[in-house]
């Protein structure tokens, strides 16, 4: 496949489209727990592409066991091929290209129902093989979906949260042994803070002041969990914002950075360069050049 022609396709976008399902309008999805569907029958209707997207409150797991895809991941290019797993949480740019013969699932659910589980959430990330448990926990938590028992909201968070293990185990990094379970709560809390006011402000403050703590122990927590500081944190969602809008939309670079709350463009083209070592300019030709 036409890996990096799919992607030009669509770099004309003014706004990276936000959708429930892909395809489908934000009032268009309801459900209890989660949602599944085999990856044939969602990108069949698409003819095998589905264009760079993301979602505004759903976390998803897919899951291939057949075929290939040639994934976009905010920007970053994957290759998958069977026994991969990819994890888009929400708010993350994503795109694909499906063989035809593509085998496998998509599950969907609210990111809010991870919140409460003690543990922080899986990062954006791409798993090529040792896929087996995440497999096995994937057909156990989609078996409970489809086939509700008896104590059927504690058997769905409880394997929820070994979905979440599974995914932890093969990417390590995603959580800090030695993190409490409160600890990675509110360091969750501040995260969706962020994702709600980073073009606002980049004052850690006023973060710290909106989840109830002092500035000085979210700074502490984020070392914790996450290991680095509350306002790198933010910045680099900011950054990660910029370099999406750089990379998937036509807009002037002026406006972006307008945008993230930056009304001098040499402020936003100093912060760009400290970031990613380059201005905005380059690093747009950059990304776009592949």
């Amino acid at each position: 496949m036409d890996r990096r022609g799919n992607l030009l396709h669509y770099l004309n976008m003014n706004i990276i489209p936000t959708y429930a399902l892909y395809g489908e309008t934000q009032g268009a999805y309801r459900q209890d727990w989660l949602h599944w569907e085999t990856i044939q029958a969602r990108s069949r209707l698409h003819d095998y592409r589905i264009a760079p997207h993301r979602h505004e409150q759903f976390f998803q797991v897919l899951h291939l066991t057949g075929g290939r895809a040639d994934m976009v991941l905010d920007g970053h290019r994957h290759l998958l091929r069977p026994h991969s797993v990819a994890v888009v949480p929400a708010g993350i740019v994503h795109g694909y290209g499906f063989s035809p013969d593509v085998e496998g699932l998509v599950l969907t659910l609210m990111e809010r129902d991870l919140d409460d589980l003690g543990i922080a959430r899986p990062s954006a990330m791409v798993v090529q093989g040792h896929c087996d448990a995440i497999g096995t926990a994937l057909a156990r938590l989609t078996a409970e979906a489809d086939r509700p028992g008896v104590g059927h909201d504690v058997a769905m968070r409880a394997l929820l949260m070994l979905l979440v293990v599974a995914l932890a185990r093969v990417a390590p990094s995603v959580v800090q042994s030695g993190a409490s379970g409160r600890a990675a709560q509110m360091v969750t809390a501040f995260r969706d803070e962020v994702e709600q006011r980073y073009r606002l402000t980049r004052r850690v403050a006023d973060y710290a002041d909106a989840i109830g703590i002092s500035h000085t122990h979210l700074n502490r927590l984020c070392k914790q969990v996450l290991g680095r500081s509350a306002l790198a944190v933010i910045e680099e969602r900011v950054a990660l914002e910029a370099r999406r809008q750089l990379l998937f939309s036509a807009l002037p670079i002026k406006q972006i950075g307008a945008e993230l709350g930056y009304d001098d463009p040499g402020y936003f083209s100093r912060f760009v360069s400290r970031m990613f070592g380059m201005p905005p300019a380059a690093l747009r030709e950059r990304m776009r050049k592949g």
